[in-house]
């Protein structure tokens, strides 16, 4: 696996523009039960991946990256965080207007994906209907070019 792996973060990294990392982060197999414990405080989710921050993805033991293309997007949204993680996340506030960039970004490059290999999925429609209280976060503008500047977006940029 270490190899899919691999590939599929040189895909994370091509479509989100983010820098590559120094190191892979470790993917760990485990309980849809342990995701809905630790990833949504014990309140029953569709979790299917979770990368808190640190050198960790924790997937779904029941996804086969390796022979679905939907599982190995999963694993592609995931790098993707871990890879913001690594370069823009860590200089932002942890606030609901970077969390919700954050993720936009990931299934905006998840999408992308799945479309790369002719499929459509609509990955992260709930996205749509996520808003926050704030007006604005400073440390937000200051990246929002980095978040904003992926693959995807420069793709519909063109259309």
């Amino acid at each position: 696996m270490t190899e899919l792996y691999a590939i599929l973060m040189s895909w994370a990294v091509m479509l989100s523009g983010l820098p590559p990392p120094e190191r892979m982060p470790e993917v760990v197999p485990v309980s849809h039960g342990y995701l809905v414990e630790t990833a949504c405080s014990g309140r029953e989710c569709k979790v299917m991946g979770w990368f808190p921050p640190g050198n960790t993805i924790y997937l779904d033991q029941r996804l086969n990256p390796q022979d679905n293309l939907l599982a190995s997007s999963i694993v592609v949204h995931e790098m993707v965080h871990y890879l913001q993680h690594q370069s823009v996340a860590k200089d932002l506030p942890f606030d609901c207007l970077s969390t919700v960039a954050l993720e936009r970004q990931a299934y905006g490059v998840q999408r992308e994906y799945l479309l790369r290999y002719g499929v459509y999925q609509p990955v992260g429609v709930s996205m749509h209907n996520v808003g926050c209280q704030e007006a604005a976060v400073p440390g937000l503008a200051a990246k929002e070019t980095l978040i904003g500047d992926s693959a995807s977006d420069r793709h519909r940029a063109q259309d």
